[in-house]
């Protein structure tokens, strides 16, 4: 089955499409890539969604309005892979979170924007969306939803690993060897939680510092150049978050603006320059992913697998080297699975199993009380 799969995650830089080809059945699938791109927003909309994330308020027209902008966008984006085949199935849409609310004693909440219902019509295929929502009333926080799908594609038989996702946050499924052919369930002690900020706080400072001008630290040079304070790195790994046992998950309302902002201001205090500060952020970044996986793992990985736009920061793959020694830190494309386009090609096969009524979602990574069917299926 041929399915595009369509994402854009916390860094907001754009709606990543992987047009896939989906074989197998049940969890014992194979994926080929035929094709991938990543579609900008234009800058008025990612501006919006930033706002949005970042709490500012908002009218139910406006929302309405950038609810509309996003599926547009979203559709545009499948749209230029659908002219590559002509027997494409299905859409897979997860959407722009732009609010996300982890249960704590109550129901969690996850709000996507991006109208399934409108990207059908505009594709004339059948999408499916809002994968989180079924999740959530479970009792589950609602991600991450990508651990079973790593399980299926990136498990070892005899290699425990961690995929380590780093895209506006970070988050990570711990795998233990699985030796698939001989097992048609998934193994016990799959884990998976977010294990806090990824590019984020990054792509503010970077942003801040060059007015706009620049919305990432490309490959990590800038914070190559810097030197991290240790001290402030070990202050903010106090932060609540980092010592919340697992399942979690957070988002931009935890790791955003504000908190940037306060970290800026620590470091302004402690006379930090642009460069350092930046350096600082990486390897708040890298030292959070550690840490977690020291409290959290019931061993440490064989090997790490990076996926997402950090996996392209070389000064981030570098700290995370340094923070957990002796352990190989490679790209998922190291195992054939393209690191840029890995969270779109993952929704591609939470659709395939959701139109083949295959719970997809997995109760050990977000605290679900039950395995459960994952999104909304539109129809043109």
């Amino acid at each position: 089955m041929k399915i595009i799969g369509l994402m854009s995650g916390t860094s907001v830089d754009g709606i990543d499409a992987a047009l896939v080809e989906v074989s197998g059945q049940g969890y014992d699938i194979q994926v080929d890539l035929l094709a991938a791109t990543t579609q900008a927003y234009s800058e008025d909309v990612r501006s919006h969604i930033l706002a949005v994330c970042s709490g500012q308020p908002v009218s139910m027209a406006q929302l309405a309005e950038l609810d509309d902008q996003i599926a547009l966008a979203f559709a545009s984006a499948a749209q230029t892979l659908m002219t590559k085949t002509d027997d494409i199935a299905l859409i897979a849409s997860h959407g722009q979170t732009v609010y996300h609310r982890p249960p704590t004693g109550t129901l969690g909440y996850s709000l996507q924007l991006g109208r399934g219902d409108l990207i059908a019509q505009q594709t004339g295929l059948s999408t499916v969306s809002n994968f989180r929502a079924a999740d959530l009333a479970h009792a589950g926080q609602g991600a991450p939803l990508v651990p079973p799908v790593d399980a299926c594609l990136l498990s070892h038989p005899q290699r425990h690993r961690c995929v380590q996702n780093i895209g506006g946050i970070g988050n990570v499924a711990y795998l233990p060897a699985w030796n698939k052919p001989t097992q048609s369930t998934f193994p016990d002690g799959i884990k998976g939680w977010d294990t806090g900020p990824g590019n984020a706080l990054i792509d503010w400072a970077v942003a801040q510092f060059t007015q706009g001008a620049q919305t990432y630290d490309a490959e990590g040079q800038w914070a190559a150049q810097g030197k991290a304070d240790l001290a402030l790195v070990g202050q903010w790994l106090q932060h609540p978050f980092f010592q919340q046992q697992p399942p979690k998950s957070t988002g931009r309302e935890l790791f955003g603006v504000q908190y940037a902002q306060q970290c800026w201001q620590t470091a302004q205090a402690q006379q930090l320059s642009q460069t350092d500060f930046i350096a600082t952020l990486t390897e708040l970044t890298a030292a959070s992913i550690a840490q977690s996986y020291r409290q959290f793992l019931p061993q440490l990985p064989d090997e790490i697998l990076v996926g997402g736009g950090g996996s392209r920061n070389r000064t981030l793959l570098v700290r995370l080297r340094a923070q957990l020694p002796n352990i190989p830190v490679l790209a998922t494309d190291d195992t054939g699975l393209n690191a840029d386009y890995k969270e779109a090609i993952a929704f591609a096969i939470l659709g395939f199993w959701r139109i083949h009524q295959i719970p997809g979602n997995l109760p050990s990574a977000t605290g679900a009380s039950r395995f459960c069917l994952l999104g909304d299926i539109h129809r043109p």
